[in-house]
């Protein structure tokens, strides 16, 4: 209890350094929590995958069509439980600002893959009944206020048009890492649109094919079957696993998550130096005070301490407010974002690296000076104190 007194007076001594310094590292770690939960959320989709589901898209870019009929021979391959499709739809809602995920889907069979999407059968229902009507995820619905009979209305951008959406059904998971930040629309009635504009040819056509199958084990197997079955087509394919397409998606923009992965460490390291500054001086303004102790027969694993005890004081103390600070600037994060990420959420690993970060700083910072002191010369030292 004594030597926690005595490390909570010194720390303090010089009030507005060390307040100064503690705000620094509130920053440092707040900051490196929230730049480490993007990078997290980047992630996220990959965790909400299914073993049991196969993404096949076009070989040339994700961009390029596949026609429609494609689904009636993926359906024969042997092991596939099941085939549906998807269009990116894109569109605006009232502002740029307000981006979120809007898939043109086949109802019954995209249902019928993605059980994890739950919904009451009387929306569905509704849904069904409705060639405009619409199924939102649960974020969405709250984001914008939402319900059931509520109109959406969207501007056209990939399909041109004032387009109008009736809110059928909100569905939700059980399962945390599911994007309960979506839109769902009927394919049926973009087909039909897209026949009127442009013709046949454009109105069977799809983004990608999600593929359902019963044996997660055969999953390569039945990928390389799709693809051999469309090679030297002039749509060839590529199949590959639900969380492989997600990993693939997240890999565009691996350069950006390498950058925000080095600006949470460099910040770190900035917030060290400033620590380790203010120990030093710390040390030197004591010298006179260290050698007295050493020359009272304190050994010099005492003075070791009392730095090392000072400098984790400040940082444990700076480190768990920043930690606090982490939740309500992730929180204004998302206000500002909206239903950018699937999952924005600190996760307990971040804030076992966030207290890690600050541990290390305090022992890092002190470990110089505290070297140095316990060196010193006593008679050099009492010099100082005149």
């Amino acid at each position: 209890m004594f030597l926690f007194k005595l490390l909570l007076k010194n720390a303090f001594r010089h009030k507005l350094r060390t307040l100064l310094t503690m705000v620094g590292l509130v920053v440092a770690i707040s900051a490196f929590g929230l730049l480490r939960t993007i990078v997290d959320a980047w992630y996220a989709g990959v965790e909400g995958t299914s073993s049991t589901r196969l993404i096949t898209r076009s070989a040339i870019s994700v961009g390029q069509p596949l026609p429609r009929y494609y689904a009636e021979r993926i359906r024969k391959i042997e092991g596939v439980s099941g085939v549906t499709w998807a269009n990116w739809f894109g569109g605006i809602y009232l502002d740029r600002r307000n981006f979120f995920a809007r898939f043109a889907v086949d109802g019954p069979s995209y249902f019928a893959l993605y059980p994890e999407y739950q919904v009451s059968d009387a929306e569905r229902a509704a849904f069904m009944a409705d060639r405009q009507g619409a199924i939102i995820g649960r974020d969405l619905a709250q984001r914008f206020g939402w319900k059931v009979g509520d109109t959406i209305p969207l501007s056209g951008t990939i399909y041109p048009g004032n387009w109008s959406f009736t809110v059928r059904g909100i569905y939700a998971s059980p399962d945390p890492a599911t994007d309960e930040s979506i839109m769902l629309m009927h394919w049926s009635l973009l087909s039909e649109n897209l026949r009127k504009r442009l013709g046949n040819l454009a109105a069977e056509q799809v983004a990608l094919y999600v593929v359902g199958i019963s044996d997660p084990s055969r999953a390569s197997a039945i990928s390389q079957e799709i693809d051999a079955l469309f090679r030297n087509s002039n749509a060839e394919t590529k199949t590959e696993t639900e969380k492989s397409f997600q990993l693939g998606m997240v890999a565009m923009s691996q350069t950006v998550l390498m950058a925000i992965r080095a600006v949470s460490f460099v910040v770190i390291l900035i917030i060290m130096a400033v620590m380790a500054n203010t120990m030093t001086m710390t040390a030197r303004e004591r010298l006179a005070e260290y050698a007295t102790l050493k020359a009272l027969g304190f050994s010099p694993a005492f003075v070791v301490k009392l730095l090392f005890g000072e400098s984790l004081m400040i940082a444990v103390i700076g480190g768990a407010a920043g930690i606090a600070l982490t939740f309500p600037l992730t929180a204004a994060f998302v206000q500002q974002t909206g239903t950018l990420f699937k999952v924005f959420e600190v996760s307990q690993t971040t804030l076992v690296y966030q207290a890690l970060a600050a541990l290390v700083v305090g022992l890092l910072a002190a470990a110089w000076p505290a070297w140095k002191m316990s060196r010193i010369d006593i008679v050099q030292g009492l010099r100082h104190v005149a």
